[in-house]
């Protein structure tokens, strides 16, 4: 390609290199375009030419928003606001919005011209100082020029007033300590009759409030005020210059609700001055347009997030629930969203549009179908599990790969937490194994292994049902897991049919061998995963001596695996022949029953006392076990918990991090057997908040017997994401002594859709007044976050 000769190059008018640039064919040819006229603009600029000064600089800035270096024509901008030309001060100060920014030293250099534009006689060169000051100042031109901008709000020019305040919002972002000087001015403003004035001064409102705590408190005085604008105008009769879509201003209409909402928020006065006026706006405005939805979106969230009525909470849910009718995909995600995030205020309310949030899972957009999923997951309660249930699996069933996993697990906690029995819950959890397939996370196998595991009464059941699954069908890896393990621990009970035979369902006679060639054909399986076929070699080990007839047949599959390529495999078989060969008079105590794993039943807080009673008999030996729990020393109340609280060793903590959703056998030994005596103390001492701040909410529930305190801790989490890595450090003073539990999980999932339980025990001797310092640390929406509080507050049975 031949490129232009630089030396002959001529001035051109902006639009003739607008011109040339669209009309290049390849990349190549606009660089030449751009290189042969940024040359000629270097050029101008070292010969000091006036005249075209102006036209090059905005010709640079065109080359700067197509990506190409234009700094050095910063300079330039700083002479053309030195012009006494309004041409050339629009030319000068656009580029200086541009191309400076207060990370460049060079942006000082303008300060005294802004100073004395602010000054100006002619409005519109005040106006073009103001935007950019709005647009590059920095902390200390914001205090330099705070002044001036103060001076020009109380200016008689609506249309300087309007950039001075919107001036003044960037000033109060930078400086929250400027609030003293805009003050006064601001409270003035909202007396303006003009809109453009009214909708920048409740900008400026809203981000004082935002900055500054001592705003806050101070504008809650103006509600009144506020609400009276706005009542004006959805009384307003019709108004040309206002009117979008038949809605007067809608958009001091959206910015005056958000207003309320900071100003309502935690504080009954205000909420209960703004109950009537929300009200009107939900019930007065048309909502067959985008314009109208917009204010009905602002009207629920300020709804929501005030202290209101319970019966406005129910007219802000049934708006959203019109938004789900919809046609409009738009509207019914932002539907759903918002539905997300109140649901934990009210969700009798949003339970009533149950059926068509389900609907919702339907729908061809994933956005739509994602958000309805979390949603759906957030309304299942102790009422409706089953239905949801049943739904759910509907939905897994037809749902895209992307969100199995997902649903799989939150299906799991969901069950975890109001099964109404475990048989049910087992029963479930096979479905969803089966519906789901591969994609089904670790943890949940785990998981669902301890449950089989605590229901000693179904063991032989639900051998026979995991038996008929996979007999037929070993490409379900998770399934086939859970099924190897269980046929491995209780497939003896299988075959002698220990087992209460379901209702309606044919009698299954299997054999021995039967079980066996289902597990071998599991590990020969050359698709199954490595991890798959550790639990089928495991399993057949177990099986060795539960089945005698077998065991020559096993030792032969050992030995043959004992050459197998895969290290795991081959150091599992080579050990395992050892069992049978030099070691086998202890194979059969090594291979026994595992002991029962113990699932978290303090966490289905809906679980009647006769299946608490059984879950207590399954466990016979929980007392035996509960000195396994190390004391911690007596820490320091004053010290700042920067090391790490001494829990159970017998927990390695990255196995709780592998397995997230796996119950803590612990925690359940000191809440399964006390669970009658924990609700009659929890009668006697009241619970208390220990923490409640931007979502996370933190429980203590009491336990006393003299001097000894048992303190059950439960977190929930209220925010739309999930609460990850959760650490949770106490510290209480040198005369008490404290332990530590470890936590059920490290994940408190989103929308109070589950918790995280911890018990903390402290011994009292000198029946002290408690005190106690509580450190937390926690992932939340990938941000590392931490808290500290200092508890004074405990109920006086705690310690009298």
């Amino acid at each position: 390609m031949k490129f232009p000769d630089l030396s002959m190059s001529t001035p051109v008018r902006l639009r003739d290199l607008i011109r040339q640039i669209r009309s290049a064919k390849t990349a190549a040819e606009e660089r030449a375009v751009v290189q042969k006229e940024c040359a000629y603009i270097r050029d101008s600029f070292r010969d000091e030419d006036n005249t075209w000064r102006c036209r090059n600089v905005a010709k640079l800035l065109y080359v700067s928003l197509l990506g190409y270096p234009a700094h050095f024509g910063q300079l330039e901008c700083l002479k053309l606001i030195a012009s006494t030309r309004f041409t050339d001060k629009r030319i000068g100060y656009l580029g200086a919005m541009l191309l400076l920014d207060e990370r460049q030293d060079i942006h000082v250099l303008i300060t005294n011209s802004l100073k004395n534009d602010l000054n100006h006689s002619n409005q519109y060169i005040t106006g073009l100082a103001l935007c950019a000051l709005g647009s590059i100042c920095s902390p200390e031109m914001s205090r330099d020029l705070g002044g001036e901008v103060e001076r020009l709000m109380k200016s008689t020019n609506p249309y300087l007033k309007k950039k001075a305040v919107l001036c003044a919002v960037r000033i109060i972002r930078k400086v929250p300590e400027q609030f003293d000087v805009f003050q006064n001015s601001v409270r003035s403003l909202l007396t303006e009759k003009n809109h453009g004035v009214l909708l920048t001064a409740t900008a400026l409102v809203i981000e004082m409030c935002q900055q500054n705590t001592h705003a806050l408190q101070s504008f809650r005085k103006l509600v009144p005020n506020l609400v009276r604008i706005l009542k004006t105008l959805i009384m307003s009769g019709y108004s040309p210059e206002h009117d979008v879509s038949g809605i007067s201003d809608p958009f001091l209409q959206v910015h005056l609700l958000r207003l309320l909402r900071i100003l309502g928020r935690n504080d009954s006065e205000a909420s209960e001055a703004m109950n009537d006026i929300l009200a009107q706006v939900s019930t007065n405005t048309e909502n067959s347009k985008n314009v109208g939805n917009a204010i009905l979106y602002e009207t629920v969230l300020t709804i929501m997030d005030i202290k209101s009525e319970s019966g406005l909470r129910v007219l802000a849910v049934n708006i959203l629930g019109r938004f789900l009718l919809n046609n409009d995909k738009n509207i019914r995600y932002v539907a759903l969203n918002t539905l997300l995030r109140v649901v934990h205020a009210d969700q009798n309310a949003v339970q009533r549009h149950r059926a068509t949030i389900v609907e919702c899972l339907k729908d061809a957009d994933v956005s739509i179908k994602r958000r309805a999923m979390e949603l759906c997951f957030a309304l299942i309660n102790p009422n409706n599990i089953r239905t949801m249930t049943n739904e759910m699996l509907e939905f897994l069933g037809t749902c895209e790969t992307e969100f199995k996993a997902d649903c799989t697990s939150n299906m799991f906690l969901a069950m975890e937490r109001f099964a109404p029995s475990k048989r049910w819950h087992v029963d479930q959890m096979i479905k969803v194994l089966t519906t789901a397939g591969n994609s089904v996370r670790d943890d949940i196998v785990s998981s669902l292994i301890g449950i089989i595991s605590s229901s000693s009464d179904l063991h032989g059941y639900t051998a026979r049902q995991l038996y008929k699954i996979i007999r037929n069908d070993i490409t379900q890896q998770p399934l086939v897991q859970v099924g190897s393990w269980t046929l491995g621990e209780f497939g003896d009970l299988f075959v002698n049919g220990q087992y209460e035979q379901p209702h309606g369902e044919e009698h299954i006679q299997v054999t021995e061998n039967e079980i066996t060639d289902i597990l071998e054909r599991v590990l020969n399986w050359s698709i199954s995963t490595v991890v798959t076929r550790e639990y089928a070699i495991n399993a057949l080990m177990k099986l060795s001596t539960r089945f005698p007839n077998c065991s020559d047949r096993i030792q032969s599959i050992m030995t043959y695996y004992a050459c197998n390529m895969n290290l795991e495999l081959q150091t599992r078989a080579v050990e395992y022949t050892s069992l049978f060969t030099k070691h086998n008079i202890i194979r059969p105590s090594i291979v026994e029953r595992m002991p029962v794993l113990i699932s978290n039943s303090s966490s289905n807080p809906n679980a009647n006392e006769q299946q608490e009673q059984i879950y207590q008999e399954e466990n016979p030996s929980n007392d035996a076990q509960i000195n396994h729990v190390p004391p911690n020393e007596p820490v320091d109340l004053l010290k700042l918990l920067d090391e790490p609280i001494q829990t159970n060793g017998s927990i390695h903590p990255h196995e709780q991090q592998q397995n997230p959703l796996s119950s803590n056998p612990l925690t359940d030994l000191l809440s399964g057997d006390d669970i009658s005596h924990n609700h009659l103390n929890n009668n006697i001492i009241p619970p208390m908040v220990a923490l409640d701040k931007n979502g996370l909410r933190i429980v203590f529930t009491f336990e006393r017997e003299d001097t000894l305190l048992t303190i059950h801790s439960k977190a929930t989490n209220a925010t739309q994401y999930p609460i990850t890595n959760f650490i949770f450090k106490a510290a209480v003073p040198k005369t008490f002594t404290i332990e530590l539990y470890p936590p059920n999980s490290t994940i408190i999932p989103a929308n109070n859709s589950g918790e995280i339980h911890q018990i903390i025990k402290i011994l009292n001797p000198n029946k002290d007044k408690l005190r106690m310092r509580i450190k937390l640390n926690y992932l939340f929406n990938n941000s590392s976050m931490g808290d500290e509080a200092e508890l004074n507050t405990f109920p006086e049975q705690c310690y009298n």
